[in-house]
């Protein structure tokens, strides 16, 4: 087992101490819920777009992208090609909804415009991505260091989600913020700098990175055929529209940092920020998959076997190419990408809880102690319930595969039912309930279908009744299978309930203009 030198160490623990010590100083100005939450609606846009494009990179893009490069081409880049497009619907229409409406939660007008249960429907899915998210980027991460470093995955895993929680507890959404600017920065460099390192260590030159890959289509976006059932162009293009609307418009991690903005201005170019740094820096990401696979195929001696997976194919690089010192830099740097995603899901799910659930139904007088306490006590529980999915998603092997999966399924069409209220005066609850349930019937009918033996392959030993049982299940379902390909279910989960519940209220009477109902077309 591959044992770091004492310089790579040194360089960790010092990028941990430092980054947990930063937040922790935030400690002295988020004592109120008003400043854990919003950071006093004071911060520059520069600082809280680094943080969304931190939040964006995340783990799962700083290793599953090189290896979804490395074992095929750029297909995936293509979802990154959308941002701008999200980016631009974000700055024209939510940003404004959400600078106008003051609110702190994204999801508070879903109850002004269809009820109580919209609210509740759209927190409990931000809820539930958020627990998987954060066990898919903690996996990730361990899964990278395992071989890195010689220690445990679970020990990992646990080191991760202590050190985010620690500095997210006691500095806020404002040490979520600086302490992403830092991370961002480190992750940044430490991709540059193995780019160069790779590119400029091949044994012909630099050419010969273009050269392979050529040979070898790497640079492939994917078919630009008509098939729905395969990550085609433009079923890729399609899901990251979807869910790059989806984390600008309704996800709170990025709605709760507008309102920390100085002036709508900075909100709006903290959106501009964050997508437009993400787009270069993942075409990075995807260049150092191909550039690995152009090095080891000039060098293929230099790989243990020819059977490493795409997911495995960087951590080797990392700890046997890069020079004592470097290694630690890009750990640092794979943490860094983990721990600025993780951060900003435990500070958001702890503000939908405190201000969509404690106040709405327990407490709606709650003081500033006692918010302040479930601040705490839910950013803890998160934090432990987050690392608790982590370890027990540990047999699982494609990371990212599984979280494109479970992303588009857990949304459950929660973006459709926002842009029915913002699109359509005429959408009731009445429409907007019906046209949801029947969303929730084709979302599960799409997630059924992408059910097999080989999802259901890390259940056989850990519970195997259970593996038994779905397996039946499989085999009876066969005959009402989709061929959609699985990106597909975010999309048409979204229009199922944005196109149904437009012809439904068709239907209904005029709603009479007022209240909520401007701030739904604003």
């Amino acid at each position: 087992m591959q044992q770091l030198p004492t310089l790579d160490v040194a360089v960790i623990v010092i990028y941990l101490a430092g980054v947990v010590g930063f937040g922790a100083w935030f400690l002295r100005k988020s004592s109120s819920t008003e400043e854990f939450m919003a950071a006093g609606r004071s911060l520059p846009g520069w600082a809280i777009g680094l943080s969304i494009f931190g939040t964006y990179v995340s783990s799962i893009s700083f290793l599953s992208n090189p290896g979804k490069s490395y074992a095929a081409n750029w297909n995936p880049f293509v979802f990154s090609l959308s941002l701008p497009i999200g980016a631009f619907i974000a700055t024209r229409y939510f940003v404004p909804f959400y600078r106008k409406a003051g609110e702190v939660s994204a999801y508070t007008h879903l109850e002004h415009r269809f009820g109580t249960w919209a609210r509740m429907y759209a927190v409990i899915c931000y809820l539930a991505i958020q627990l998987v998210r954060m066990g898919a980027i903690m996996l990730l991460v361990a899964k990278a260091l395992h071989p890195l470093t010689g220690w445990d995955e679970s020990t990992i895993i646990i080191m991760t989600g202590v050190l985010v929680t620690i500095y997210t507890l006691m500095g806020g959404i404002e040490a979520v913020i600086w302490t992403d600017v830092v991370q961002s920065i480190v992750l940044t460099c430490g991709a540059l700098l193995c780019l160069g390192i790779l590119v400029f260590g091949m044994p012909e030159g630099p050419g010969q990175v273009l050269t392979i890959a050529r040979e070898h289509n790497k640079f492939d976006l994917g078919s630009f055929g008509a098939s729905l059932a395969e990550p085609t162009f433009w079923v890729v293009l399609m899901y990251g529209m979807c869910e790059n609307m989806r984390n600008f418009g309704i996800d709170q991690s990025y709605v709760q940092r507008y309102a920390t903005a100085k002036t709508d201005a900075d909100a709006k170019r903290s959106v501009w920020l964050g997508a437009l740094l993400y787009l270069p820096i993942s075409a990075v990401l995807f260049m150092i998959g191909t550039a690995l696979f152009a090095f080891y195929t000039a060098q293929p001696d230099l790989l243990p076997s020819s059977d490493v997976t795409g997911d495995d194919v960087f951590p080797h690089f990392i700890v046997h190419e890069l020079p004592s010192g470097v290694t630690g830099l890009l750990i640092a740097a794979i943490l860094a990408a983990a721990m600025s995603s993780v951060d900003s899901s435990l500070n958001g799910s702890a503000t939908l809880v405190l201000r969509d659930v404690y106040r709405r139904f327990l407490r709606p007088n709650a003081g500033e102690r006692e918010s302040m306490a479930v601040l705490y006590s839910t950013t803890l529980v998160w934090g432990v319930l987050g690392t608790g999915i982590a370890i027990v998603l540990i047999p699982v092997d494609s990371v990212l595969d599984m979280w494109w999966k479970l992303s588009g399924i857990l949304a459950g069409g929660t973006l459709g039912l926002f842009l029915l209220g913002l699109i359509s005066k005429r959408a009731g609850n009445p429409a907007a309930l019906t046209a949801t349930l029947i969303g929730i019937l084709v979302i599960a009918w799409m997630t059924l279908s992408q059910v097999n033996e080989k999802v259901l392959e890390p259940f056989r030993e850990l519970l195997p009744t259970f593996y038994e049982s779905m397996m039946s299940f499989v085999t009876a379902f066969e005959p009402y299978r989709t061929t959609l390909h699985s990106f597909m279910t975010l999309v048409v989960g979204t229009l199922t309930i944005l196109l149904l519940g437009i012809a439904i209220s068709s239907f209904s009477p005029r709603r009479d203009a007022g209240g909520d109902q401007s701030a739904a077309s604003d």
